[in-house]
């Protein structure tokens, strides 16, 4: 056994008796601790060297390298430390997307005729579709927090428009422009919070850093509905006041700065002691042909689509066609409140469920998936009692915070809430279960928003010419439930108990690098190859060529 760049270099297998299980058991019987505990005692000398590298044995037929960084200390410990980066992170969307939903969620934006406010989200997310499917090529090339930063600047823009057009009725064109810039701008910032969200936490804490960044997010909304409600208590009119927009304008203008603060993801340590690994930056044409590779390498992500694309769908017949349709403004802004207070408390629990090591990550999955398709049934069955009672031509009354009715009402409208963080987070967790490499996380997140703003554009258009609500029930309630028997081979094929790090991109993306001029053909032949000879070293001659055929396939 001999010293390597300054670390031990060795295998499981040499390792004395006592650590014989580590080969024999699956990785999810492996307590974390325990192997953490072990990593620090490979060798003393990794403390004040620098590095340790091992040969890791995280999944039973493949071993990879895995080099283990000491930790910072002191206030790099805490400034480098993801956790705390996870909130910087949370708080961006919390300035921006989070006090937009604050004020989408009021119905119609808090105006008085929704229809403006529907055709400007229907802008929105159309820009979005189109500049979430390439963010991920932006990111990888700008960096993830130049591209967070310009991400946040359409939002104060949007809701400042809001503002003009209550004291200036004839300028709608104005509020629909701003809502197509916020479309390109939250595709970038929504990427690249998926690559960040997704590349900080180890294998076993995805979960947790999902729910942790989602309940801050949702802050927002919470603390925006917090702010409309008490600017709008006496308020006697069905629109929100304009000091309501002078607020968000404010606060959204503090997000923009909120970027500069973060830290580099290359200087960052995670708490196993690995390096967060930052997206590379091949040409523009090698990341375009990057999407398609996406596609090609990992098609499974294919059957997420249709859950992507029901991920906003159902925030049109929420906003607009329940709350902003039945209940006085004072009415919409608690329950506003009260609904993203819902959202914290279903991202927390069902991240929580999807990291509990006790359990392997394939039954984590299908418990989530069992969740979801439960909640949809009770949420979608309840409201559709409610819905029969009113159409767009005719709503009985405007529903007051004082009225019997009322409680029952609110509930269903936090069983929405629930459902939708419930749903955002599984779909970030499914994600990441599917891949550990920065930049493919950054192409399914740019999937996932183009996919998601598709819907979102179409919905809220419906709603702008005046659909009839039920059918845009019926629709959001058919689409969910889609979505989820779509995902369900996924999960059954694609989600493991580990993560392979031996990721086919990796060969394409070093050879597109290091010779960008390459032609595509030429590229891939290449990398084909190099890969074929990675999964040799990884799996053993019979395994790696069974492995390639069915991937080249």
């Amino acid at each position: 056994m001999s010293d390597r760049d300054h670390g031990f270099h060795r295998r499981y297998e040499t390792d004395p008796p006592r650590y014989d299980h580590y080969n024999q058991q699956s990785p999810s019987d492996i307590q974390y601790k325990e192997r953490e505990a072990y990593l620090m005692t490979i060798s003393p000398r990794s403390q004040g060297t620098g590095s340790t590298t091992i040969d890791d044995d995280d999944s039973p037929s493949v071993r990879h390298s895995v080099e283990v960084h000491p930790q910072y200390r002191g206030f790099k410990a805490l400034y480098y430390h993801p956790v705390i980066q996870v909130f910087f992170l949370g708080f961006v969307c919390f300035m921006g997307p989070g006090l937009f939903n604050a004020l989408n969620g009021l119905g119609g934006g808090g105006m008085l005729d929704s229809t403006t406010s529907a055709n400007a989200n229907s802008a929105l997310y159309a820009t979005f579709a189109v500049a979430a499917f390439f963010a991920g090529s932006i990111n990888n090339v700008l960096g993830s927090r130049l591209t967070l930063q310009i991400g946040t600047t359409g939002y104060a823009l949007y809701i400042g428009s809001y503002l003009a057009y209550n004291l200036h009725r004839k300028i709608g064109a104005f509020v629909i422009a701003a809502g197509a810039y916020l479309g390109i701008s939250a595709g970038l910032l929504w990427t690249a919070q998926g690559s960040l969200m997704l590349a900080y936490p180890t294998e076993d804490q995805k979960g947790k850093f999902i729910g942790i960044f989602w309940s801050i997010f949702n802050l927002g909304g919470v603390v925006g509905a917090a702010v409309s409600f008490g600017n709008n208590f006496d308020n006697t009119t069905d629109s929100v006041s304009n000091g309501t927009y002078i607020g968000f304008i404010v606060l959204t203008g503090i997000g923009v700065l909120i970027p500069l603060l973060m830290a580099n993801p290359a200087k960052m340590i995670r708490s196993d002691g690995t390096r967060v690994v930052t997206p590379r930056h091949p040409s523009w044409k090698s990341e375009l042909f990057g999407l398609y590779l996406t596609l090609r390498t990992d098609p499974w992500i294919v059957l997420l689509f249709p859950m992507f694309f029901a991920s906003n769908w159902f925030y049109t017949w929420q906003f607009n066609d329940y709350n902003g349709a039945i209940f006085t403004i004072r009415a919409r802004a608690l329950n506003n409140l009260i609904y993203w207070l819902s959202q914290i408390v279903g991202s927390v629990s069902i991240g929580f469920l999807l990291d509990q090591r006790g359990l392997s990550r394939r039954l984590r999955a299908f418990a989530g998936w069992s969740i979801l398709i439960v909640m949809v049934f009770i949420v979608h069955t309840w409201a559709y009692f409610y819905q029969k009672g009113y159409t767009r031509d005719h709503i009985p009354h405007k529903i007051d915070i004082h009225e019997g009715e009322y409680v029952s009402r609110l509930w269903l409208y936090i069983f929405c809430g629930l459902l939708d963080s419930m749903w955002q987070t599984t779909a970030y967790w499914f994600m990441g279960a599917m891949s550990n490499d920065p930049a493919k996380l950054a192409n399914f997140s740019g999937f996932y928003k183009s996919l998601q703003s598709a819907g979102a554009a179409g919905i809220w258009r419906g709603d702008a010419v005046k659909l009839p609500y039920m059918n845009i029930f019926i629709s959001t309630w058919v689409l969910l439930v889609a979505g989820l028997i779509f995902a369900l081979p996924m999960i059954h094929m694609r989600v493991k108990d580990t993560t392979e790090e031996a990721d086919e991109t990796l060969c394409v993306f070093f050879i597109c690098l290091s010779a960008p001029n390459l032609p595509p053909a030429t590229c891939v032949a290449v990398a084909v190859v190099s890969f074929c000879i990675l999964r040799c070293a990884s799996l053993g001659l019979r395994d790696a060529w069974l492995s390639s055929v069915a991937i080249c396939a």
